[in-house]
C-alpha cells in the first residue's frame, strides 16, 4: 500500500506520547528498520529528572542511536531525540534543536503541540507527526497546525492505546489522515523513511 506520495518525501518525524508511552515508544523503537533514515523527535511527558530513565529504556530497545535533545543540536539523520524533562523542545530554520524554559502548555514542559508547531514551520510538507498513548489533549493544537501546513498526521487507535484520550483529542480535530494501530505504526515509518 502506498501511504505517502514521493512529492512529500518526509524530512522528519515527530512523536508524542503520555501515560503509556514508554512502552508505546519501545516497542515502535523496537520495530523499525536499522535503515530508517529520518530523525525522529519526541516529546514524551516525563517528570523531573526522569528522562535519563527513558533515554536507558529506549535505548536498549531501538534499532537507532537515542539521545536526549541538547539545545543548538543540529538534527542528524537516522537518530531519535528525546525532549528533556523540564524543558519544551522546539525546531528551527536549518534542522537545529532549540530548548526553553516557557509556561507549560496544555499543563506540560516539555509539550508535544509546542515541537509539533515548531517543526510545521520548518518542514510543512515534509513532516510526519504521530499522536500515541496519554491522558489529556496535548498535540491536538499540534496535528491541526502540522496538516495547516500540509504535513502528514497520523493518531494510534484509541482502542488500541494503553490511554486514549490523547489520541482520540486528536482525532476530533478532523485533521488526523491515518488512524492506526500501534502494530501497524512501524511499518509506515518504514514505509515513508526507510533508505
Amino acid at each position: 500500500m502506498s501511504w505517502i506520495s514521493v512529492e512529500n518525501k518526509p524530512k522528519a518525524v515527530v512523536l508524542g506520547a503520555s501515560a503509556g508511552g514508554i512502552n508505546a515508544l519501545g516497542f515502535l523503537f523496537s520495530e523499525l528498520g536499522e535503515d530508517f533514515s529520518l530523525p525522529i523527535l519526541v516529546t514524551k511527558h516525563v517528570g523531573l529528572n526522569d528522562d535519563r530513565g527513558m533515554l536507558r529504556v529506549l535505548a536498549r530497545q531501538s534499532t537507532l542511536p537515542v539521545k536526549v535533545a541538547k539545545d543548538k543540536h543540529r538534527i542528524q539523520p537516522g537518530t531519535i531525540y528525546l525532549a528533556p524533562a523540564g524543558y519544551h523542545m522546539l525546531v528551527e530554520e536549518q534542522g537545529v534543536i532549540s530548548l526553553n524554559l516557557e509556561a507549560p502548555v496544555a499543563h506540560s514542559r516539555p509539550s508535544i503541540d509546542v515541537l509539533f508547531q515548531s517543526a510545521a514551520r520548518v518542514y510543512g510538507q515534509e513532516l510526519v507527526a504521530v499522536v500515541l498513548t496519554g491522558a489529556n489533549r496535548d498535540g491536538a493544537d499540534g496535528i491541526r497546525t502540522v496538516k495547516d501546513f500540509g504535513g502528514t498526521t497520523v493518531a494510534q487507535c484509541p482502542r488500541n492505546a494503553e490511554m486514549g484520550v490523547m489520541p482520540k483529542a486528536s482525532l476530533d480535530t478532523g485533521c488526523v489522515d491515518y488512524l492506526m494501530t500501534l502494530e501497524e505504526i512501524p511499518a509506515f515509518l518504514d514505509q515513508i523513511g526507510g533508505a
